[in-house]
């Protein structure tokens, strides 16, 4: 009876090491994605030059994930293999010093990402097997390590915008530089925790075919597809929608502030809310939240106020829908398959999502303006809707409890 309480108090240590390695990586994405666009900007490129830049970002999540999961999967060596893609990132970012033209950014973009995009996936799946006991994926302690990544976010983004604001973006190469520096420290204080894969003589080679033939899985990430490709107007365009109405840099890193504020505070306290609908009604609200907050960022984008609440949805937009994702993807994927399942994910919600998001929001941009995005990707989000709510119905009423 006396060992039971300390169990919560050891699994909080446990995941502190991946809680600080999140809150790295998404540091470094706070001063990295929001203002690539801007930088390059900054250099006098185009927009349609811009939009295809980065889109690279996006183009390796079509591959590297899934290549970074199946090598963990077989390899277990998860610590090892974020470890050597962080160093190289940040070897890479060295190029971005130099004045090498467009071609030579494209490959330095592409170096950079191909490790960093396999760096969360492999993240994810050890924290995916730290929070699961028992088979039932723990939302509060999942919540814990995530809120971490928000807020590493959230002071990166506003740190940066102000930092900007007075520098100027020449500087952003040494702010990626450093940033990849310190998510290097954290790779290396990350305890090399390995599933017992081994322990069944088959168990590497466990096919992932037979779960992507379930209707559920397919229809589920149809959804992650399509509600992923909403977002991709927050992602690739909203810095440089904000900036064409007249709003600072100051303001900009502000306005993302407050989207992860809020998903700061649902990560937090999504163990109170997520028991009270399944994990697919879940998908189902997200994607008509989404609908709603992409159109009134295409409307009312110019009034501040209506601004700064379409930005509040993100708690329910992305928090609360990535931990959905999650856990669904959890269950469906155990074990020696969690790798690839979370890799796929990746891919389906942000690779190929972000190619044609970042290449069709530049045509949109470029032809009808930057509001145009936002309108397309409300469209998005009422697709997302009609999947996400044909996942609720193949699960209806044996929903999975969201834990």
């Amino acid at each position: 009876m006396a060992a039971s309480p300390a169990q919560p108090g050891q699994q909080r240590r446990q995941i502190m090491p991946f809680a600080a390695l999140t809150a790295a990586y998404c540091a470094h994405a706070g001063f990295f994605n929001p203002f690539l666009p801007l930088w390059l900007k900054d250099l006098g490129l185009s927009l349609v030059v811009i939009s295809v830049l980065t889109s690279v970002q996006a183009a390796t999540r079509m591959f590297a994930p899934y290549a970074w999961g199946t090598l963990s999967d077989r390899t277990g060596e998860r610590a090892k293999l974020l470890r050597w893609g962080a160093v190289i990132a940040l070897v890479a970012s060295a190029g971005l010093w130099f004045d090498g033209g467009v071609w030579w950014l494209a490959v330095v973009l592409l170096v950079m990402f191909t490790q960093t995009s396999g760096m969360m996936p492999m993240t994810e799946a050890a924290v995916a097997h730290v929070v699961s006991q028992g088979g039932t994926f723990d939302t509060k302690l999942y919540g814990r390590v995530r809120l971490w990544g928000s807020l590493g976010f959230m002071l990166a983004v506003l740190g940066a915008g102000a930092w900007f604001e007075h520098v100027g973006m020449r500087s952003f190469p040494l702010i990626v530089t450093v940033s990849l520096a310190v998510l290097v420290v954290f790779a290396y204080r990350m305890p090399d925790v390995k599933e017992a894969h081994h322990a069944t003589a088959g168990a590497v080679s466990l096919p992932i075919g037979p779960v992507l033939a379930q209707p559920a899985v397919r229809w589920l990430f149809a959804s992650v597809f399509f509600h992923v490709l909403s977002h991709m107007g927050i992602y690739t365009f909203f810095s440089l929608y904000m900036d064409s109405l007249g709003y600072s840099k100051t303001m900009i890193g502000l306005l993302w502030a407050v989207s992860v504020t809020v998903e700061i505070g649902w990560f937090f306290t999504q163990s109170r809310w997520m028991p009270k609908v399944s994990l697919t009604g879940w998908l189902v609200l997200c994607a008509v939240v989404m609908v709603f907050r992409m159109a009134v960022t295409a409307s009312l984008a110019s009034v501040l106020w209506v601004l700064v609440l379409a930005q509040a949805l993100h708690a329910l937009t992305f928090a609360a829908h990535h931990s959905a994702c999650i856990a669904l993807v959890s269950h469906h994927f155990p074990g020696s398959l969690r790798g690839r399942g979370q890799a796929l994910y990746i891919i389906i919600g942000y690779g190929i999502p972000g190619v044609l998001g970042g290449l069709l929001g530049g045509q949109l941009s470029q032809h009808w303006g930057l509001d145009s995005v936002f309108w397309g990707t409300s469209a998005m989000a009422v697709l997302a809707t009609g999947c996400a709510y044909k996942v609720w119905r193949l699960r209806h009423p044996a929903a999975l409890p969201a834990a």
